[in-house]
């Protein structure tokens, strides 16, 4: 039972490794963009399965296994990219210009191999040993197996691997549209109603149509009530009051988006705390089937090899070691310099004790409710808040007052650490469970998805700042051409942060958002009690705290993503169709990547525009009609080649 059988074929493979590598590089760039544009994340295991049947399948000795490995690797850009919503905060409080390679790399890489060891140890219990649903492992052990063992699966990879490409392309190509300015990229009017104001605004953006597609309908139409209470309440309403109807950009800017943070944070605690009383218990069954196993000293199986208890705890000291280093660059050059070695004491204790509880937090949500669905944003509420207290009440004190930036940026970076152990752990179990349902190996898995972190680690400081050159953060000052990225997630960590540690906040705005977050929350309670339709508070407070540039096509995207799904009506289309978005995403946001880079070679916020703003008209009536024609071509194309399948 335990020894390996002579004709298993192999799991890691070189060829495994680089094509995993090339598509989390690739995923990973993608979805930092879209992280920093719209506050939201996919997880990539599904597209990097098929991508990696499709191509493998021309080795004839490839195998369920390798794929398995390929979309473990992948995985890494669908989490690790989510330190977007963190990280970009220490520029925004003017901390840092820019993004250091090497110390993103390393926050990136320390806190991703952190969340790797920190949830070893919960797989037993949490995968193997638990009845939670983990649904996009399931689907991607479904996928897997249909795409490996049967014929028509195979095609339907090979086809997938085509939608994906078709729908990068098109995604791509109108941005590079838009680019030129031939094209509007978004429409946007701020007017008057009366003695009240207020604005509405859309992004022809294909990544925010697939990623719309990807969240489904319920999520779409709860943003869509932040979008109404947002611009078509909150804002008109403050306008009113103030007398400054004409202003509704600025009043939704410095005050209705606060109010959004309050829905946001509320929202997110409150999930947390639904989740206290399953991942307690799960802990619980982690611990006592660890004491059965031991003290039947029974022999495992491969399917249930972990990496070596033995193994773990090195892992971990020799992760103390570039942990303190990182600490110390980042204390040694400040107004903190004199506590540098007190603090590198306290950080390490911290981002262990916390990486620890948030490795049992995300994995157990990850089972519960899918790793895209997690609410992380609330554990980095929670980092963040925990990091400013212990630091206001134990080192502010001794500080001088123009220490407190320091301790604002400190406490940022404390939470960025814990964040990449968040997301990591969140996908790991998850990728677990798939390879579970296909009888991989587990610690190949735990590897090949630390060999995931390092490579997502290597691009995101890259990505990070051409982003910030090319088009900075919202928050800022002269944020260049074209618009600043929101970067949401971040702005609302950085603003808590120079809250906790006294540097002001609008309380009332943000309590007023808390209020109506927990009436929110009564009335999604209710609408579950009554078998409706549920609107999840945390999609409503970022319909009222993003954009409607950035949340409008999101709302879109949802609707179309369930009426084609209604009209197709099987799972191959199903399939085909989150395919089709994560294509929009992929391609968008490497070109956006890519324009980044050509906007800070030339110096011009407008590299490729071939008109000037005199065609600002008839490009509105450009976009609509091709943006239009290529989204309905490609839903109707993929329909048509979901029923040949």
């Amino acid at each position: 039972m335990a020894s390996k059988p002579a004709s298993r074929p192999p799991e890691i493979t070189l060829r495994g490794i680089a094509l995993g590598c090339f598509i989390t590089l690739l995923f990973t760039a993608a979805n930092l963009y879209l992280g920093l544009k719209v506050g939201l994340t996919i997880a990539t295991s599904i597209p990097a399965a098929v991508i990696s049947m499709a191509l493998l399948r021309n080795f004839k000795n490839s195998n369920i296994f390798e794929n398995n490995i390929v979309q473990t690797i992948a995985s890494a850009a669908g989490t690790l990219s989510s330190i977007g919503y963190v990280l970009p905060g220490l520029v925004m409080v003017g901390w840092w210009t820019g993004f250091s390679f090497w110390m993103t790399f390393a926050v990136c890489a320390i806190g991703g191999l952190l969340g790797v060891l920190f949830s070893v140890p919960l797989r037993r219990a949490l995968v193997t040993g638990s009845d939670l649903p983990y649904p996009e492992g399931v689907a991607a052990a479904a996928v897997l197996k249909v795409g490996s063992e049967t014929a028509a699966g195979a095609a339907e990879s090979k086809v997938g691997l085509r939608v994906i490409i078709a729908g990068s392309i098109a995604s791509a190509f109108y941005s590079a549209l838009a680019a030129t300015q031939i094209a509007t990229a978004e429409i946007s009017k701020w007017f008057r109603v009366g003695p009240a104001g207020t604005g509405i605004d859309a992004s022809m953006s294909f990544a925010l149509i697939g990623a719309g597609h990807l969240v489904g309908l319920t999520v779409g139409l709860a943003i869509l009530w932040g979008v109404v209470l947002g611009f078509g309440i909150i804002t008109p309403l403050l306008t009113y009051l103030a007398g400054t109807p004409d202003a509704a950009q600025a009043v939704w800017a410095h005050q209705v988006r606060f109010f959004g943070a309050g829905v946001i944070g509320v929202a997110a605690l409150w999930t947390l705390a639904t989740l206290i009383v399953p991942i307690l218990g799960g802990l619980k069954d982690s611990l006592e089937a660890s004491r059965s196993r031991k003290a039947g000293n029974e022999l495992l199986a491969i399917e249930e090899q972990d990496l070596p208890v033995a193994i773990l705890g090195l892992g971990l000291m020799v992760l103390i070691v570039p942990l303190a280093i990182v600490l110390y660059e980042f204390l040694i050059a400040g107004p903190l310099a004199s506590l540098t070695w007190p603090l590198i004491i306290l950080g390490i204790v911290y981002v262990i004790i916390a990486g620890a509880i948030v490795a049992a937090v995300c994995g157990y949500m990850a089972g519960l409710i899918g790793a895209s669905n997690s609410p992380v944003s609330g554990l980095g509420i929670l980092g963040v808040v925990g990091a400013g207290l212990v630091l206001a009440i134990f080192v502010k004190p001794h500080v001088p007052a123009g220490a407190v930036q320091h301790l604002v940026a400190f406490a940022l970076f404390l939470t960025a650490l814990i964040f990449s152990t968040a997301t990591i752990s969140n996908d790991n179990l998850q990728d677990l469970k798939t390879g579970q349902l296909v009888g991989a190996t587990p610690w190949k898995q735990q590897v090949a998805l630390m060999i995931g972190v390092i490579a997502g680690s290597l691009v995101i400081p890259v990505a990070l700042n051409l982003l910030n050159q090319a088009y900075g953060f919202a928050p800022l000052e002269g944020a260049a051409p074209p618009a600043p990225l929101a970067a949401p997630q971040a702005t609302l960590i950085s603003t808590l942060a120079k809250g906790v540690l006294g540097a002001g906040l609008d309380w009332p705005i943000i309590g007023a958002g808390v209020a109506v977050g927990i009436v929110l929350i009564l009335i999604d309670a209710l609408l579950g009690k009554l078998g409706k339709r549920r609107v999840p508070p945390l999609a409503v407070g970022l319909g009222i705290y993003l954009p409607m540039g950035a949340t409008l096509p999101v709302v879109i995207g949802a609707i179309i993503g369930r009426l084609y799904e209604k009209r197709t009506g099987t799972e191959v289309a199903a399939r085909t169709g989150v395919l089709l978005a994560s294509g929009f995403i992929v391609g968008d946001g490497l070109f956006g990547v890519a324009l980044a880079g050509i906007i800070v070679a030339t110096g011009s916020g407008t590299p490729l525009a071939l008109v000037g703003e005199g065609f600002a008209t008839p490009a509105i009536f450009v976009g609509l009609a091709v943006f239009g024609a290529i989204l309905a071509y490609l839903y109707r194309w993929i329909a048509r080649v979901s029923a040949s399948l």
